[in-house]
């Protein structure tokens, strides 16, 4: 029987800085169409890891296979299936959200580059300021403009780091709605890296929580909430961040 290899798989992963170790022997295998999320206070590992990932940074032990390939080493097989999103990196505030769009479209190699960007204005409701420069955009369009350039090359593997941060409740929820139909509609893979434990709960269907460069728990929300004997995942998160027993469940 053949098997369909995971999206990514992540295997005894290692990242030593001169003074301090970063990821310390983490491994997990991502399957095709998941989405998960990965949880950890400042300085877990997160960063870090979805660095790994994309091939920004080479491991001191262990590999990332992405899609099949390793990275860093192949990872020129896979980038132009793979995207990532954050609110905190920002686009030459110059130009047009239009022409900034039109620059990273030529990048990820996009075939019908207007085609494309129209049909994101479209669905992400960026019509109205296409033209207007990305230094003049409100915090809500400037997530929106950074998700349409996450999506440009339609990704089979699309890392999300903290991507409703600063954003109005019901701006976050339509920017969580459109990448829950996104992952559905085209079997994506998404790893998403967010501190809000209710974006997670609602969105994820396996949480990876790091600590200190290590994996301390990996599990659905539901058995997690019923190992700690929590209520929220708010909870969880903290019961993991100050070493808190979890409670012993039959």
């Amino acid at each position: 029987m053949h098997l369909t290899p995971p999206a990514i798989a992540v295997e005894k992963l290692v990242k030593r800085y001169k003074t301090a170790t970063a990821v310390d022997g983490i491994s997990f295998q991502l399957p095709s169409g998941s989405i998960t999320g990965l949880l950890g206070g400042n300085g877990a590992g997160k960063t870090t890891t979805i660095a790994m990932i994309m091939g920004l940074v080479s491991p001191t032990a262990g590999s990332v296979a992405v899609l099949g390939a390793q990275m860093p080493k192949q990872r020129y097989r896979v980038l132009h299936r793979m995207n990532f999103e954050s609110p905190y990196v920002d686009m030459p505030m110059r130009l047009t959200v239009r022409q900034n769009l039109s620059v990273f479209a030529q990048l990820y190699g996009v075939a019908d580059i207007a085609g494309r960007i129209a049909q994101l204005a479209a669905d992400l409701d960026l019509t109205g300021f296409l033209d207007r420069p990305a230094g003049k955009l409100s915090a809500g369009q400037k997530t929106r403009v950074s998700l349409a350039k996450s999506l440009l090359n339609k990704p089979d593997v699309l890392l999300l780091d903290e991507p409703t941060a600063s954003l109005d409740p019901d701006t976050a929820d339509w920017v969580r709605s459109h990448l829950e139909r996104y992952r559905v509609e085209t079997s994506a893979t998404i790893l998403l890296a967010s501190h809000n434990m209710n974006e997670v709960e609602r969105m994820c269907e396996r949480v990876i929580i790091m600590k200190k460069g290590r994996v301390e728990d990996d599990d659905t929300p539901a058995r997690l909430l019923a190992r700690y004997g929590r209520e929220t995942l708010e909870d969880v998160f903290l019961d993991v961040a100050r070493g808190r027993d979890r409670e012993v469940m039959a």
